[in-house]
C-alpha cells in the first residue's frame, strides 16, 4: 500500500487585507504623482509649488513608513 502524503501549502499571512493594500497604494501613489504635478506651477516668483512638492511628496513617504508601517520590526524573525 502506499501512503498519500500530500503536502499542503501554506500562504503567508499578510498585515492587511488585498483591498485595503490596494486602496492604501491608491492613495500614497496619488500623493507621489501629485507632488510632481506641483512643478508644473513652479515658477521663480512663486515658491508654493515647491512647498507643496516637498510637503506631498514626504507624506506619501512618511505615512506609509511610520503610521501604516512597521519600521521598528527590523528585529523580528
Amino acid at each position: 500500500m502506499s501512503s498519500n502524503t500530500a503536502k499542503t501549502q501554506q500562504t503567508p499571512q499578510t498585515e492587511n487585507p488585498l483591498g485595503s493594500t490596494i486602496i492604501l497604494f491608491v492613495l500614497m501613489m496619488a500623493l507621489f504623482l501629485g507632488s510632481l504635478y506641483s512643478l508644473s506651477f513652479l515658477t521663480l516668483g512663486n515658491p508654493w509649488p515647491m512647498v507643496a512638492c516637498l510637503g506631498l511628496f514626504a507624506a506619501a513617504f512618511w505615512i506609509p513608513q511610520t503610521i501604516l508601517g512597521r519600521s521598528d520590526s527590523a528585529g523580528e524573525i
